[in-house]
């Protein structure tokens, strides 16, 4: 697969040989061959759900020192050729792990659809067996045949989740022309639209399934970070998602990091951090772009992709598999502030020569655990890369797989200029992608971050935490529910927690609180919460506690509040337009990254799309997020509204964000009455505005919902 400022992953064929390991999740379940119903579709298909474990990957791993650990965590199937869908003797068929995850009482499938013509046009590693211009043998002979086997009624109550085409669509942005990673290859694929149409064609042909969940490849923050690739890869996407047949609405979500190293957060440094005058994008590793780690970037994008015309309600995956970056080269807190580049190079927790390195990565670690719902806009943690398969071969080897040899799994190579010329990284004989590679495995397992088991991997942690106690309704408005609880203890360490709404996993913080958003107002909920470690020892439930919604909005008594002026002489143009500003009221500073202001209105007819602007902010335009949404309401004068998102800062007590002068406009240009929108008003000087609601980690902080 290849990165932007350069990347690529080598990729995989179906692990061998099937398990003889006696897993307790593989049950004694008769394999129907109907089914009465499917199920329901839901908005996130990972929450409340039980993952498919490979048996194949779960044996090879629990083979390994200290894999056991790990061995029964969920994670991807990849059907990375034609080949591979009805399997061989040394590998399971499509049909036969969607049979074995019947047997396991499984709910949730994964899947990675990966065998577009001329794939990975950036990278040799991961070539495909399809030639530039062979898209009709990709639907027919790999598209058709996916979908058939899907569609089959045995497997409606499974939610079937699809990665669609890594490394495809971020090429054409980045690789396709004009840049120091360009190809030919990637040049062809651009000139022939094959990547867009077979996306396309995937979407609308897997999309039609009513239990089918597509996730688009888009790549990770070190690709396409920059300002020059991020809102092009957003319309490429678009153009992609509206190819061959399909629409937005095939298009549940979008995964980033796929098969990739990036850090899922860093704690260190922020991209606003500056050091003796000197921004922190003006240092070597960050080089510029606008974001320092994967959590950031998906968000950011999240909101870009609805700009530009996909649904409010899309959902983040992030490939957590080898993301980790623990053990003990990992900094311990920033680095010194005697230069911009020590500042980054001392404190990040990625530790790649290069952003743009992406074979077979020495010093890598065990990401997150696979984990629903883990922050605002994310659906998932996932495993889409199994931890232990290889990117690429280090030393050229003869095979019949397709797979050529990339100089990037070369630890001796000294780059080119998708690395900026830079040492690889890659870890010393490596086999060809997708084959087992047990010293990687190893050194993933002991670098995980949060450590596994014994905190160095491979230990025999069989205790549990405490159950959490203290539970407590913190907020409450007409659809969400902000709990919080005393931290449980552990003899190890406490990875995580997940709370359950009526005995359902809704969610896995990793901190001691959670919002639970899109409830029905005036209804009683009864919310529980267990602890876990890194070992997958789970606590007893806490003690429940109830809370009951707000009727048809909740007024919000927090320590910010938002103040409104009209910029709009006339309240029937095509144009909203508004001026706000957010007041810190309270004794403490307000991290701005938790904070979202919502303006409701009403678009009447005409585009069902829009368009954002900020002509001027006194934080900056560029420190805004700005996107449009369904409120969900039947409320008068509010069935949308203009979601403010901030980027990472704090207000300081006492002080404001200053004027942020805002607009938004229908997608076809056509007329707004503004009269009876709920959050307009008629004052053209700043003034406190109580229906404009602001929202501190989901929970409404100042105003009155409608």
């Amino acid at each position: 697969m290849s990165t932007r400022g350069t990347i690529t992953h080598g990729l995989r064929r179906k692990l061998a040989a099937l398990s003889a390991l006696a897993m307790g999740a593989a049950l004694a379940v008769a394999i129907p061959t109907t089914a009465s119903a499917a199920a329901a579709r839901v908005d996130n298909p990972y929450v409340g759900a039980k993952a498919y474990v490979n048996p194949d990957w779960s044996a090879k791993a629990a083979a390994e020192p200290g894999g056991s650990v790990i061995a029964n965590e969920p994670g991807f199937v990849w059907m990375d050729r034609i080949a591979a869908i009805q399997g061989s003797a040394q590998a399971m068929s499509l049909r036969e792990h969607l049979n074995t995850a019947l047997r396991q009482g499984a709910n949730l499938f994964q899947v990675v659809i990966y065998d577009l013509p001329g794939r990975d046009c950036a990278a040799l590693a991961s070539n495909g067996e399809l030639g530039p211009t062979e898209l009709s043998r990709y639907k027919t002979e790999y598209i058709n045949p996916i979908s058939a086997i899907l569609a089959d009624p045995a497997y409606a109550n499974l939610r079937i989740v699809t990665i669609i085409e890594p490394d495809s669509l971020p090429n054409l942005v980045t690789n396709a022309g004009g840049s120091a990673g360009s190809t030919d290859a990637c040049a062809t694929m651009k000139a022939n639209g094959n990547y867009e149409k077979g996306v396309g064609y995937a979407l609308h042909t897997l999309g039609a399934i009513p239990n089918v969940y597509n996730y688009v490849d888009a790549a990770h923050h070190g690709w396409l970070g920059w300002d020059s690739n991020f809102v092009p890869a957003a319309q490429e996407f678009k153009k992609a998602a509206t190819s061959e047949g399909a629409t937005v609405a095939d298009v549940t979500g979008f995964i980033v990091n796929t098969a990739n190293y990036s850090a899922l957060k860093e704690p260190n440094f922020k991209v606003t951090d500056t050091v003796n005058g000197t921004q922190v994008r003006q240092s070597k590793w960050i080089d510029w772009n606008y974001y320092v780690d994967e959590l950031s970037f998906a968000q950011a994008l999240r909101t870009e992709l609805v700009n530009q015309g996909f649904a409010s309600n899309i959902g983040m995956l992030i490939d957590t598999a080898r993301n980790g970056w623990g053990g003990t080269q990992r900094p311990a807190g920033p680095g010194p502030q005697t230069s911009v580049d020590a500042y980054v190079d001392g404190g990040r927790v990625d530790r790649r020569i290069h952003a743009g390195n992406w074979c077979n990565q020495s010093g890598a670690g065990i990401g997150e655990r696979p984990t629903t719902a883990p922050a605002a806009g994310i659906d998932a943690y996932v495993w889409a890369k199994p931890p232990g398969e290889s990117d690429g071969n280090s030393a050229p080897v003869a095979n019949d797989e397709g797979k050529g040899f990339d100089r990037m799994c070369d630890p001796t190579y000294t780059g080119n200029g998708r690395n900026g010329n830079s040492l690889t990284g890659a870890l010393p004989n490596s086999p060809l992608a997708g084959h087992w590679f047990s010293a990687q495995f190893q050194e993933l397992v002991r670098n995980a971050y949060p450590a596994l088991g014994g905190g160095n991997g491979g230990g025999s942690d069989t205790q549990a935490p405490t159950a959490p106690t203290g539970v407590t309704v913190t907020a409450k408005t007409s659809g969400s529910v902000s709990l919080s609880w005393t931290a449980s203890t552990d003899n190890v360490g406490v990875s995580g927690y997940d709370v359950f709404r009526g005995g359902v996993r809704v969610g896995s913080p990793t901190t001691t609180s959670y919002t639970d958003t899109g409830l029905t107002a005036s209804t009683t909920y009864s919310y529980t919460v267990k602890a876990k470690d890194a070992a997958g020892n789970v606590s007893a439930a806490s003690a429940a506690v109830s809370a009951t919604t707000s009727a048809g909005g909740g007024t919000g008594t927090g320590s910010l509040k938002v103040q409104y002026k009209n910029t709009d002489s006339s309240p029937t143009d095509n144009q909203i337009r508004m001026g706000l500003q957010l007041v810190n009221t309270g004794s403490t500073s307000v991290d701005l990254s938790t904070v979202k202001v919502r303006y409701w209105f009403t678009p009447e007819a005409g585009s069902s799309t829009f368009g954002t602007a900020c002509d001027y902010a006194v934080i900056g335009c560029g420190n805004l997020s700005l996107g449009v949404k369904s409120s969900g309401t039947s409320a008068a004068g509010a069935s949308h509204y203009l979601e403010v998102g901030f980027g990472s800062s704090t207000l300081a007590a006492g002080a404001s964000t200053g004027e942020m002068q805002l607009r938004l406009n229908k997608s076809d240009w056509s007329n707004f009455n503004e009269a009876d929108d709920y959050s307009r008003s008629t004052n053209t000087s700043y003034a406190d505005s109580t229906k404009i609601g602001v929202y501190v980690a989901g929970a409404l902080a100042w105003g009155t919902a409608p």
